[in-house]
């Protein structure tokens, strides 16, 4: 199977085309700022903004399946029109699509979100999450959508501002909660969908809800950090918008999936 990740460089991109040799796919990963730097991938420069070099590598490159995790926060025109087009290069060329969303284009709400709850995105990066699977829906109806949440690892961002917020750099907002997930969980996930014909939204995150300073507290037990320095505070005392309690529900993912979606306290345990 000949599957091309469009992001590449970034870090579920990354773990995507690590796993994805490691079963024997043939990998394309694209890059722009970064380097993919995963052995066994062959690495392409790609402007996802420019609609005739996507259509013009997909063509290239005639991928089976096509996995998306490119994002930018503060981009629309990358975030969402780059969704965009990668799925008309795709479409162009039979490939299967895989399209990376997010729980940002949620708003927030005591009730966990099922699957196919409609976006209610409260701030800009939500909205062009939310627009990304709108074109995406329109251009291919049979795309995976897959929402996720925190992604979590070695490397990754989450666990470092953590660390920051322990070491009194940063902090934690308490009224933010999330289901972080494990990148190789979600990049084996991924993978899973290129291989099916699943359509639509589907929640892909981790099995435990926690808030941001609760992960926090996670954190320093695994790493064996003092938590007496946790800074914490809550997104409405310093006025960031951003959406508050946001639950995925997957259960669709774990009884579709063979891999298991493990929780924040098993990875960090």
């Amino acid at each position: 199977m000949r599957v091309l990740v469009v992001g590449g460089s970034g870090f579920l991109g990354r773990e995507v085309c690590r796993r994805g040799v490691g079963v024997g796919f043939s990998v394309v990963g694209t890059f722009h700022g970064g380097d993919v730097g995963v052995p066994g991938v062959v690495a392409r420069r790609l402007d996802v903004t420019d609609r005739a070099a996507v259509r013009a590598l997909v063509a290239e490159v005639r991928p089976d399946a096509v996995v998306a995790t490119f994002y930018r926060y503060d981009d629309w025109t990358i975030t969402a029109d780059g969704a965009a087009y990668v799925a008309l290069a795709a479409a162009e060329v039979g490939a299967r699509l895989v399209h990376l969303s997010s729980d940002a284009l949620h708003g927030g709400r005591p009730e966990p979100y099922l699957d196919d709850d409609p976006p209610s995105p409260i701030n800009a990066y939500g909205a062009a999450k939310a627009a990304a699977e709108t074109a995406v829906r329109a251009i291919d109806p049979g795309a995976a959508l897959v929402r996720t949440s925190l992604i979590l690892g070695d490397g990754s961002k989450q666990i470092q501002l953590c660390r920051d917020a322990l070491a009194g750099r940063a902090v934690l907002f308490t009224d933010e909660v999330r289901c972080p997930i494990d990148v190789t969980d979600l990049a084996d996930a991924v993978l899973e969908l290129a291989r099916s014909s699943y359509a639509g939204p589907l929640n892909v995150a981790g099995a435990d809800t926690v808030s941001r300073a609760e992960l926090g507290l996670l954190v320093a037990e695994r790493f064996g950090l003092h938590a007496t320095g946790l800074k914490t505070t809550t997104a409405a005392a310093v006025g960031v918008v951003r959406p508050g309690d946001v639950r995925l529900d997957s259960d669709r993912a774990a009884g579709l999936l063979r891999t298991r979606l493990r929780g924040v306290r098993e990875l960090l345990a």
